[in-house]
This record gives C-alpha cells, sequence and structure tokens, in this order.
C-alpha cells in the first residue's frame, strides 16, 4: 500500500475513488497534470458506490450511427432491434419533469450535451458497453423494441466497471492512496493550496494546485440522514458504500463552499426487507426489487399505498423508496401472481430474498408477516374489480390499462390478482446517494457563499447539489458522474497548466 508520507505534493488531489473521482483523474492526466487519488476505503472496498450499480445509462443518441458510437452491435442486432432514439430534447424533459423543473438548468444542458461524448471517452479508457436488454425491452413479434429511453448499460455492472476504471488509473500512472481520508482543505490567499490527509491515524499535509473532491454524498452517515432526510432515516438501509459519510461536503463548506440542492432528499429505492445495514460485495445490487409496476403494494394495514404503474419504473423505482420508508412499519410487501412471473426482473431470483408463495391468496394473506391479513383480501377484491380488462397490456408503452374508481388508482400495466401460484417480497427503503451537497458551476468549479468560483476546487458526482431534486431518470447518475468527472479533472488541469 502506497504510503501518505510519500506523497508531500501533487499537482492535483483527487478526493474520492468512484466513478466520478477516477474519471477525474484520467482527465487531469490526460490535460498534462499529475494527479494523485485518496480512497477512504481499502483496497477490497475500493471505488465507493460505483461498486454495487447496476451500470445502466442514460445519454443522447439521434440515429444508429450515434448509437454505435458507443455501443458494438452485431449485425443480427441491427436487423431485429428496435433501439429508437433519443434525442437532446427528451432527455433535458425527462430531467425536468422528474425533477419537478426544479434541475439546475445550466448544469442539465452540461450533462445532457456531453452524455454521449463522455461515454466515448470512457470507451476509449477500455470501458465497454452493452445493450440492455433485461428490464429496458419486450419482444414483440420477430422484433426486440426497448422502451423509456434507456437502451445500455455498462458491460458487466459496477464490479466490471471498478475494475476497468482502476486498471486506467494504472496504466495512467496515477497512484491512488488507500485508507487515506481527506480532513481538511488548505487556502493560500483564497485558493485552495492543499489537503490535510489521514492515513493510519497520522495527519499529513499533501500540497497541491488543485482539488477535485469526488468522494459522494452523506447517506452512509446515519446522523446524518436523520437531520437532512428526517426522522427514521437512520434506520433506512444504505445499498452502496459505507465510506460515504459527508466528509467532502464539510471540507468545501469550512470553507465558504455553498450548500445547494435538495438537502431533504435522496435517491432511495425499495430494497430486500433483510438486507444488511449496507451494501453487499456478493450480492451487489441484487436486494432492490423493481418489477413492482406489475405487482400490487401493501403495507401493514394491509393496503395499496402508491400508484405501482404511475410511469416506467426507471421514472419512478428513485422515489418509491421514500413511499415505502413513510408506510407503518417502514416496510411493505409487492405481489404478484402467475400472468406475470415471467416478466420478474432476476433480483427477485437470487437466494438472498425475503419471499413467501402461496397457492391460494388466503393463505398468502396468512403468510404477509406484518399484514392486516382481513385488509389486504378485501384490498385485493377491490382492487381486481376497478381493472379495466378491456385495455390491451403493453409492457413497452403506458398502456393506459388501470384501474377505476380506487382512491389511489394504478394508471398501467394492472392485471387481476388471480391466478396461482402467488408470490410476494418484502421491501424497506434503501438509499443509495443523498442529493443535497455544494455547488458547481458549468466548469465545476466550487462556489463560495459569495457566488464567486473557488480557486483551484473542484467538484463532481454525487457530492454536486442542484441537479438531482425529490427524484431522478435512471442511468443518469453514472451518466453524471462521467460527465462531471470528467470535466471536473480537465479545467483543474488547465488551471494548474495557467498557475505554472
Amino acid at each position: 500500500m502506497l504510503e501518505l508520507k510519500d506523497y508531500t505534493s501533487a499537482d492535483i488531489v483527487v478526493v474520492g475513488a468512484g466513478n466520478a473521482a477516477c474519471c477525474a483523474a484520467m482527465a487531469a492526466k490526460d490535460a498534462g497534470a499529475n494527479p494523485v487519488v485518496l480512497e477512504t476505503a481499502p483496497m477490497n472496498e475500493r471505488a465507493g458506490n460505483t461498486f454495487f450499480v447496476a451500470g445502466s445509462s442514460r445519454w443522447v443518441f439521434n440515429d444508429m450511427d450515434e448509437l454505435q458510437e458507443v455501443l458494438d452491435l452485431t449485425d443480427e442486432e441491427r436487423e431485429i432491434v428496435d433501439f429508437g432514439t433519443y434525442t437532446r430534447e427528451k432527455f433535458l424533459d425527462d430531467l425536468g419533469r422528474t425533477t419537478n423543473y426544479r434541475c439546475d438548468p445550466d448544469l442539465a444542458e452540461v450533462l445532457v450535451d456531453n452524455s454521449r461524448q463522455a461515454l466515448v471517452w470512457m470507451k476509449s479508457k477500455g470501458v465497454k458497453f452493452t445493450p440492455m436488454y433485461k428490464g429496458q425491452s419486450e419482444k414483440i413479434g420477430d422484433r426486440i423494441v426497448f422502451y423509456g429511453g434507456q437502451v445500455c448499460m455498462f458491460w458487466g455492472g459496477g464490479a466490471e466497471l471498478t475494475a476497468t476504471l482502476f486498471k486506467g488509473l494504472e496504466e495512467h500512472q496515477i497512484p491512488v492512496l488507500y485508507e487515506t481520508t481527506g480532513l481538511r482543505l488548505l487556502t493560500e490567499a483564497g485558493r485552495v493550496s492543499g489537503i490535510v490527509a489521514e492515513q493510519g491515524g497520522v495527519e499529513r499535509e499533501i500540497r497541491a494546485k488543485a482539488v477535485v473532491l469526488a468522494s459522494g454524498g452523506f447517506q452512509a452517515d446515519p446522523e446524518m440522514r436523520a437531520r437532512y432526510l428526517g426522522p427514521g432515516y437512520e434506520l433506512a438501509k444504505v445499498r452502496g458504500t459505507q465510506h460515504n459519510n459527508g466528509l467532502g461536503i464539510k471540507m468545501a463548506m469550512e470553507i465558504g463552499g455553498r450548500a445547494w440542492g435538495h438537502w431533504s432528499g435522496a435517491h432511495a429505492v425499495g430494497w430486500d426487507l433483510n438486507a444488511p445495514p449496507y451494501g453487499d460485495r456478493v450480492v451487489g445490487d441484487g436486494f432492490q426489487k423493481h418489477s413492482y409496476p406489475y405487482s400490487v403494494m401493501i403495507n401493514a394495514d394491509g393496503e395499496r399505498f402508491v400508484d405501482e404503474g404511475a410511469d416506467f419504473r426507471h421514472f419512478t423505482y428513485a422515489k418509491y423508496g421514500h413511499v415505502v420508508q413513510q408506510q407503518p412499519g417502514m416496510f411493505a410487501w409487492q405481489v404478484f401472481d402467475d400472468q406475470v412471473e415471467h416478466m420478474l426482473r432476476d433480483e427477485y431470483r437470487i437466494k438472498e430474498v425475503t419471499k413467501v408463495t402461496a397457492d391460494t391468496i388466503e393463505e398468502l394473506a396468512e403468510k404477509l408477516e406484518g399484514v392486516n391479513g382481513n385488509r389486504f383480501l378485501e384490498t385485493v377484491a377491490e382492487y381486481n374489480k376497478s381493472v379495466k380488462q378491456d385495455v390491451e397490456f403493453n409492457a413497452t408503452i403506458l398502456d393506459g390499462r388501470g384501474t377505476e374508481g380506487l382512491s389511489i388508482p394504478k394508471s398501467n400495466w394492472a392485471h387481476t390478482i388471480e391466478k396461482p401460484p402467488f408470490q410476494a417480497y418484502a421491501v424497506t427503503c434503501g438509499v443509495t446517494y443523498t442529493f443535497g451537497g455544494i455547488k458547481i458551476d458549468t466548469q465545476a468549479r466550487v462556489q463560495h457563499r459569495r457566488g464567486n468560483p473557488i480557486p483551484g476546487l473542484y467538484a463532481a458526482g454525487e457530492i454536486v447539489g442542484g441537479l438531482f431534486y425529490f427524484n431522478y431518470p435512471s442511468g443518469s447518475g453514472l451518466v453524471n458522474g462521467a460527465v462531471f468527472g470528467r470535466l471536473a479533472g480537465t479545467e483543474a488541469g488547465e488551471y494548474v497548466k495557467s498557475a505554472e
């Protein structure tokens, strides 16, 4: 392991070692600077939340040529797969409507306008991509049709992306100091001049011309979750790393960095009720349960509490964890019958799952632990009577096959819960990352409370506030890290050159 005492100076210090941080470090190297990466975690827990992601990505492509700048397709795929298009206007609209139009318009344009180019750049660094068939497409006749604008994922998910990014750091000869935590920023004459870091209980200074903060949000700190997300969130599960505890945000704010964004908001999903407190590097994202649009979700009172089919799941899953958190006991059951069993995603088929099955709905009611069984049976009966069975079911569109007469409607993909065997999966809230953070401008420069950029300080990834509020379009998180990580590293590198 590299020792902190051997690194007293650097052109740029990158704090963090996830997707955004690795992109920043490689971009800084491309710009002619010599960065050093500080990773709080030990080597076997490196890469922050990046290791735990499924790997979906959302980016602009207007035709097959632009699609193939990122995806290497076979002749057969080009022939039988309808990838559609995903335009700049559609991406901006999806960002706007999922965030209640609060997203920073300037940052949104940077994200959208650089989304494809950032992935092309990552591809040049060895990162591989593949079509995201499962959960994003359906076979219709002899064609495979994608829906929702998201067609691509990082090949191999978070584990492979992590391996490739760190191979890239090695090839770029960028040192990574493990078990090394950034504590305080150093300043001289109003500009950042380095950082105080700790390794093995010993604090040391690293003098630097610039610092890039890319150390994630505060979701791993239970006190901060309770303080900012609200009472009870100290009990919520954390989907990923235990090391994203808000230190980078605090460092920036201590020297005047401006707090920004949705501090009481977070990306939060339905997560297995009995998952461990933090992410499991073997199970990865398998504890998520994202086939709920084809279910009825039931709380402890035996009642539905949300429109399961309000939109495609990639526009609702990141906010429905909060809805589950607000239920009695902070849990819910997703109930399916055999009509949709074949549509359940792979995470429903792992062994680490909280699941009950039954041959009758009455038997299922008895097995739903913590649920008012009598009210559950009434809820299912009311729901079944309300389904618009004259509307054709179609998973590739918002099909309008909903319910009528219920106080909480189901807008799409409704079907009666009547064909055995029945299955139910217990979920709670799993927090992925927090939306509040520090403010940056379109050059990834951290902004001071007075409104000016802090010279020598940049930020990227989940540490940044202002892009996501309440919710987000799936696949935009990793692309956000890539776009702004690359931007922060490039801008920091140019700043270093200008200071020489």
